[in-house]
């Protein structure tokens, strides 16, 4: 009996160190799993953001049909004049008349340039009526810009398309003049009493 006590230790022994070792395979197992989850939110990530992508080209194709629903068609507006050249152009206005002295003086822009501005800004409703007449209830209001670089700005409801377009004057009164024409989708309201008072009733 006394030889066979240390060999049942030993066996023991042994048992346990194999039960240890498997114990710590178990254990270790979950850890393998946590890493293949990493792939599924990845997937989901770009599920998302393909998602997003479709929409942002939906709204996109969207905003642009409506532009070109609202949008002003020039065809039906141009005069089919030509551009004349500046140069020797002969204005109804006199370069030292006191029509001309005065609309240089109000917006502080040299003779010559208040001669062209205040030409084109009289023969505006030209181009305005043919204008009216597209934008039906989308109008708001219009000016004439000041300055150097004359232009009618005609301020529209937002659903109409931002845009530009050089209009050849055919009235005889500034013929072959190009009065630059912006629609501006802001709904902006404007005094139209001061801007006659500056660009159409000035004492000739």
């Amino acid at each position: 009996m006394a030889q066979r006590l240390p060999l049942f230790i030993i066996s023991a022994a042994l048992l346990c160190a194999l039960t240890g070792c498997n114990n710590q395979e178990a254990t270790t197992a979950p850890s393998s799993d946590v890493q293949h989850s990493e792939p599924v939110t990845q997937n989901t990530d770009d599920a998302e953001t393909e998602t997003t992508a479709t929409n942002s080209a939906d709204t996109a194709q969207t905003e642009a049909a409506s532009d070109q629903t609202n949008r002003i068609d020039w065809s039906q507006i141009d005069s089919g004049e030509k551009a004349a050249p500046l140069a020797g152009y002969e204005y109804p206005f006199a370069l030292d008349s006191q029509s001309v002295s005065a609309y240089a003086d109000y917006f502080n822009v040299d003779a010559k340039t208040a001669q062209h501005n205040l030409t084109i800004g009289m023969a505006s409703n030209e181009a305005l009526s043919k204008i009216l007449d597209q934008l039906s209830g989308r109008y708001v209001s219009h000016e004439l810009s000041d300055g150097d670089n004359v232009a009618l700005i005609i301020h529209t409801s937002a659903d109409m398309a931002a845009d530009r377009y050089d209009y050849v004057l055919a009235d005889d009164f500034a013929k072959g003049l190009v009065l630059p024409i912006v629609i501006q989708p802001d709904g902006k309201k404007v005094d139209m009493d001061d801007k006659a008072k500056a660009h159409g009733d000035m004492p000739q």
